[in-house]
């Protein structure tokens, strides 16, 4: 059976959720090799082969963390040549994309990104995207070379399949341009406590309806009760109301949950073109004839105020 690189995202040893999605995703069409890089690559190999890597690819230069993008591509591309994969998966977040296009380009290959399935086809992997503002599903296929593909979070289980997960290290020559651009200082992201946005399997957000920020306590409330992340609408993060790293939308982040709740957004196309892969959507809106209520599985219409706390104290009493 043919080789699939899976390329890992782990934090210290910890692998992210969405690279066990892709092991998933990669058993469909070959057998899993999984490349870890940087810090704790070694770590990821237990959990890794749990979910069905027969091989794991590990360097920890301190290069991945010390420049931007371009080792990890070399390194990519070193494991590219060593295994000569039928295809390659990368999660599809902005540094894993700009990977994926980078890999492309150097291997001479096609590239689909944000990819919400995968299956086996007769000339290769099949991938399952939303196109045009998620008004449309298409279904396509890499025409020339191998492909490399970026999926989204939540598009697959995470499903446990034993395999060998022989750790093997992998040379890597830098190039040139790998240490163009240095990382000079970090800042470490204020811990919510909550789920990361891309990741959460169930988004709670609001929009202009919220009608500023301390009223966003409501939604934060709702989330908590429900373990899940928060979002915003561009209207609420461009009034202040919200970060704009919890922002929804064409020019925010793009969710996939299986759980999404808006409330008091209206529904407009930039705000859907980034959830509209949700496998449920519920909407709160005074409005009945918001655009949102075209999309939904499930619609309230009615003040968000008088509702969603109705709906967090019901959570929190069955939870009791």
């Amino acid at each position: 059976m043919a080789e699939v690189l899976v390329y890992v995202d782990h934090v210290d040893g910890a692998v992210r959720k969405p690279t066990l999605e892709l092991l998933t995703l990669a058993r469909r069409i070959g057998e899993p090799v999984a490349l870890a890089l940087g810090a704790g690559a070694a770590g990821t190999a237990a959990v890794l082969a749990e979910h069905g890597a027969v091989k794991v690819l590990t360097d920890d230069a301190s290069e991945y963390a010390d420049y931007l993008v371009v080792p990890k591509v070399d390194a990519l591309q070193a494991a590219y040549n060593a295994v000569s994969p039928a295809a390659v998966l990368v999660p599809s977040s902005a540094e894993g994309k700009e990977i994926a296009a980078r890999l492309a380009v150097r291997i001479g290959s096609g590239v689909i990104t944000d990819a919400t399935d995968l299956q086996a086809g007769e000339q290769g992997p099949v991938a399952t995207q939303s196109a045009f503002a998620a008004s449309f599903t298409t279904t396509s296929r890499v025409a020339k070379g191998t492909p490399v593909i970026t999926v989204k979070p939540n598009s697959a289980p995470v499903e446990p399949a034993p395999a060998a997960g022989t750790v093997e290290a992998l040379t890597v020559s830098f190039s040139e341009q790998a240490r163009g651009t240095k990382v000079v200082s970090r800042t470490p992201r204020e811990s919510t406590g909550r789920p990361d946005l891309t990741e959460a399997a169930i988004v709670v957000s609001g929009g202009r309806g919220v009608n500023g920020a301390e009223n966003f306590a409501v939604i934060e409330a709702l989330a908590d009760s429900l373990g899940a992340a928060v979002g915003a609408s561009r209207a609420a993060v461009d009034a202040g109301w919200y970060p704009h790293s919890n922002q929804v939308g064409q020019t925010g982040k793009s969710v996939s949950p299986q759980l999404y709740i808006a409330n008091g957004i209206s529904g407009a196309i930039q705000h859907r073109a980034g959830m509209q892969t949700s496998k449920t959507i519920v909407a709160v809106n005074k409005d009945a004839e918001a655009p949102i209520f075209d999309l939904v599985d499930y619609g309230v219409v009615g003040d968000l105020f008088d509702v969603v706390p109705q709906l967090t104290e019901e959570i929190n009493t069955r939870k009791g």
